[in-house]
């Protein structure tokens, strides 16, 4: 399962990935053969490699961390997420392995049963997961950006739509798995439907998925916009500093003043591009905002607010008069990183821990971004995990959604899989995207999660993406995940109605 996510891309292996465990789970029939040995093993075989990224922190000695201190502190943030995701697993292990063996025969009706348990409680363990603070790794991950097609389910119901499918498909293949190892004698019409069933699963999923796909575009010149993106390219390491300062305010000054030129209608910079308060002196004296002034074109500015003694990490709306519109501050904040958890009990065991800055404050969820466009969806970089995010300023009006990010000390790996969160982003709402990062991926996205275009890594690029803001609102957008909880009720009405036939089978026999 790990290997199908990006940057590996083998999508295709997350439709046979959890058999194994499937497999195991229903065939635990007692207390001395306990499933968690083997969740535990597949979690970590999952959430590890997909999130193996955050090791990548390491060094940290340009921050003042003494190296051994720094490598203690990647491994532990790697192998406490990985744990996290790992619990979710062996949960859903744990409760499966419960249940299944109350549905103990091997008939249609009894598989579907175990398969509709088996997907309603991984969605409804996935949704409570991403409740929280720390979130990435959904199973729907492992099919972007590769399966256009899939992706396409998550505008009926969001991200959970396709772990539903995936994880139907899994339950029906160990299904047919385990029938075909049974010494019980089965009808040979009973045994080829169970055959057929993950076959036909997979197929109308992805039926589904393509006829969402296959919905053409609209396209009107007149209302299309013309972004100009620049990714700077400023290494973390400086960018703190006065050769980093120097660094962002010639780079992004100079590629403002040529997308300016080139005529665009705005340009966006990525996270804390000019790492300095927007509404401080420095801001006024700073040669960027004498471009717009100069220039007169829009600019979404990746900066830092402030809310009392605190600061906050957003992305401003500056008109070309140099007048501020709106600000929107980062909801989602990286734990430990950009906000201590439990800061009351924790705070000062962490500040002596660790010399990173982990006191920004959090923007509120119902911000909406007010642009001379109309309203604009923002993401600034952790944000693109959380589906709920984009799904809320879709629903009230925002037409286009912009992204900002600054990934410049993670490795390739988490690069890819953050241009796949706002991949799905993009299909979920039915939006244009376009992303502008640090050092990579930047990136145009269509609503069908194309990617039209995408920059390297570690370069200074520029590009100018043309969007079409758009109103529609896909399923998912007015409704919100409403399959999970139908996904539930269904579980509950196929357990009593089993047990009532096993019990009028017992009867009659």
């Amino acid at each position: 399962m790990g290997l199908a996510a990006e940057p590996r891309g083998f999508w295709l292996l997350a439709w046979v990935a959890l058999v194994p465990l499937w497999v195991r789970v229903i065939q635990s029939k007692s207390p001395k053969n306990s499933v968690l040995p083997f969740a535990i093993a597949w979690g970590v075989g999952y959430h590890g490699t997909v999130l193996f990224w955050i090791t990548g922190v390491h060094p940290m000695t340009w921050l003042g961390v003494p190296w051994l201190a720094s490598l203690a502190i990647a491994l532990f943030c790697w192998i406490f997420i990985t744990f996290w995701g790992v619990a979710l697993v062996m949960s859903w292990a744990k409760i499966l392995s419960i249940v299944s063996p109350k549905i103990p025969n091997q008939n249609i009706s009894s598989i579907l049963t175990r398969v509709l348990i088996g997907t309603a409680l991984w969605c409804s363990l996935e949704w409570f997961w991403s409740q929280g603070s720390l979130w990435w790794s959904s199973l729907s991950l492992t099919q972007s950006f590769g399966n256009l097609v899939i992706l396409h389910l998550s505008q009926i119901s969001g991200p959970n739509t396709v772990t539903a499918a995936l994880i139907a498909v899994n339950g029906l293949i160990a299904e047919a798995w385990l029938l075909n190892t049974s010494k019980n004698r089965i009808e040979t019409r009973t045994k080829i439907t169970i055959y057929l069933l993950p076959i036909l699963c997979f197929s109308l999923a992805h039926l589904v998925g393509f006829y969402l796909y296959s919905q053409p575009l609209e396209s009107n010149p007149e209302t299309a916009l013309k972004i100009g993106i620049i990714q700077g390219n400023i290494p973390n390491k400086i960018k703190l500093y006065s050769e980093g300062w120097r660094q962002a305010l010639q780079g992004y000054t100079t590629g403002y003043k040529t997308l300016a030129d080139q005529g665009v209608d705005a340009v966006l910079t990525p996270e804390t591009a000019l790492p300095f308060l927007w509404k401080s002196p420095a801001r006024n004296q700073s040669s960027f905002y004498q471009a717009i002034l100069e220039k007169k074109v829009v600019a979404w500015v990746g900066s830092y607010g402030q809310e009392g003694n605190r600061i906050s990490n957003s992305l401003f709306t500056v008109d070309g008069e140099g007048k501020l519109i709106s600000q929107y501050d980062k909801v989602n904040l990286v734990p430990l990183g950009e906000f201590i958890p439990f800061e009351s009990i924790l705070g000062q065991f962490i500040n002596r821990l660790s010399p990173l800055d982990a006191h920004l404050v959090k923007g509120k969820p119902d911000q909406q971004f007010k642009t001379p466009f109309g309203q604009a969806i923002v993401g600034i970089c952790y944000d693109s995990t959380f589906a709920r995010h984009f799904r809320r300023q879709a629903k009230t009006g925002g037409k286009f959604i912009l992204t900002a990010s600054n990934d410049s000390h993670y490795s390739a790996g988490m690069l890819a899989q953050h241009h796949a969160q706002d991949v799905m982003r993009a299909i979920e709402t039915d939006r244009w995207t376009v992303r502008a990062t640090n050092t990579g991926y930047s990136g145009e996205v269509d609503p069908h999660g194309k990617t039209l275009w995408i920059s390297g890594i570690d370069t200074y690029e520029l590009h100018i993406a043309t969007i079409q803001p758009r109103a529609t609102q896909t399923l998912y957008v007015r409704w919100g995940d409403w399959l999970t909880p139908v996904l539930l009720i269904l579980s509950l009405i196929a357990i009593i109605f089993n047990r009532i036939f096993n019990k009028r089978s017992a009867i009659q026999n």
